[in-house]
């Protein structure tokens, strides 16, 4: 059945559309932190469709609000009142730190990007963005446009200037061998180095944590030490928390709280975990920045209710279940098991992340040299054993990226580093 809907697949969608496996899985149905296939075979899943599944498969809070707001009504745009939008931009507004902040929503991470970009370019008269090396922020013309992936940056034409920073990745590049501070005083020199060679930026926009890129991430402090910078130049600092948003990395609410306590961004993007798998990203702003553009706006499908609904009732089970503090406890056993199976392994060159977003990099034994062949065959072997895992990196796709629901159990997460033993040491 999944040949024959493959050949379908192959024959209307594109050829650049990426599927994992050889023989692609086709998921039929979910239920807490697990997933079937069309032959019924049932899968722990570690990777929740990109991050997106954040609290848990069919979460009867998350259905049930679905199913009561699409027996009202499902959508009206943003030319009229709506009720659920407003009060999930109001929790949003709160739990994002920005003050007097006002929230705007979309359909998608990249979405949340393109706007981001349009208001800081309008903001600060200028086309110039700062971006980090390794980064991921969208399949949009302006996204892509400062993607410093390459696999994943299939053009270099963009709306923008684009320059890229160094620090994202805390273990390679030309300061991979200093401390955590000489390295985070580099990258400032770097920065400083890199405005004094170029008309001022709108931005610097940033993941905390490179999702795309490997779950890589710099040493705590970094961005703190950039907006320093930032602001003696009146420069944006725009925060990519499309992935590490919603208490994801155990420690902190959102990604960039890690890098001190001088303030939150001037804007915060967001979406995937937020609807649980509905179509929900948006942006935080102060207001001088969000009312910036002198043209009448809308959005068509961001906000509508139905989705609306499902992020209200999401946020409140992620709130009122500490699935942050679960993402810590639990996450924190994960990263400390997968650490212990992996440190006989000489093609694991790192286990790294924070909370229940945790990178395996894979590298050709004895070398720093990027191994996708057995990340895509660790990748298989994984779904044999009953686990779905995720693929990722800045060098050549060589990580995998473990990401499950933030309500998973001490139970499977046991079970699911187990299973990633196994697929590790079958492929050695």
């Amino acid at each position: 059945m999944s040949g024959e809907l493959y050949d379908r697949h192959r024959r209307v969608m594109p050829d650049w559309l990426a599927l994992y496996y050889d023989d692609p899985l086709e998921i039929t149905h979910g239920e807490g932190r697990h997933v079937w296939d069309a032959e019924g075979r049932r899968y722990l899943d570690f990777f929740g469709g990109i991050l997106t599944t954040m609290t848990a498969h069919a979460l009867p809070e998350v259905t049930k609000a679905v199913s009561e707001q699409a027996g009202r009504i499902i959508h009206s745009s943003t030319l009229y009142l709506n009720r659920p939008m407003v009060e999930l931009a109001e929790r949003v507004a709160r739990l994002s730190g920005i003050p007097d902040a006002r929230v705007f929503f979309t359909t998608s991470g990249t979405e949340a990007n393109d706007t981001a970009l349009l208001l800081a370019t309008t903001y600060r008269r200028s086309n110039t963005v700062l971006a980090m090396r390794n980064s991921y922020h969208g399949r949009s013309f302006s996204a892509v446009g400062i993607t410093g992936n390459r696999g994943w940056s299939p053009t270099s034409l963009s709306p923008l200037q684009t320059l890229y920073v160094h620090g994202g990745v805390r273990t390679r590049g030309p300061y991979a061998d200093l401390g955590d501070a000489d390295f985070i005083a580099a990258c400032v020199e770097d920065l400083r180095d890199l405005l004094g060679h170029t008309r001022a930026p709108a931005a610097l926009i940033a993941e905390p944590i490179q999702g795309v890129g490997g779950f890589t991430s710099p040493p705590d402090g970094l961005y703190a030490a950039f907006r320093e910078v930032l602001d003696a130049h009146g420069i944006l600092w725009i925060a990519d928390e499309v992935q590490t948003g919603w208490g994801r990395t155990g420690e902190h609410f959102w990604g960039w709280q890690a890098h001190g306590s001088n303030g939150p961004p001037d804007i915060v993007t967001f979406a995937k975990g937020i609807g649980n798998g509905m179509s929900i990203g948006g942006v935080v702003a102060r207001a001088e920045i969000m009312n910036c553009l002198d043209a009448n706006s809308i959005s068509t499908f961001g906000g509508t209710q139905v989705t609306m609904a499902a992020g209200l009732a999401n946020l409140s089970y992620l709130l009122e279940h500490d699935l942050q503090g679960n993402a810590r406890r639990v996450g924190g056993l994960l990263i400390e098991r997968l650490r212990a199976v992996t440190a006989q392994d000489p093609g694991v060159r790192e286990v790294r992340g924070r909370g229940l977003m945790i990178g395996v990099e894979l590298t050709r034994p004895g070398t720093d040299r990027a191994d996708p062949d057995r990340a895509a065959a660790v990748l298989a072997a994984a779904r044999a054993g009953g686990l779905l895992v995720g693929k990722g990196g800045g060098h050549d796709t060589s990580a995998l990226r473990v990401a499950p629901p933030l309500s998973l159990a001490v139970t499977e997460a046991e079970e699911g580093a187990a299973i990633l033993d196994d697929a590790l040491r079958s492929t050695r």
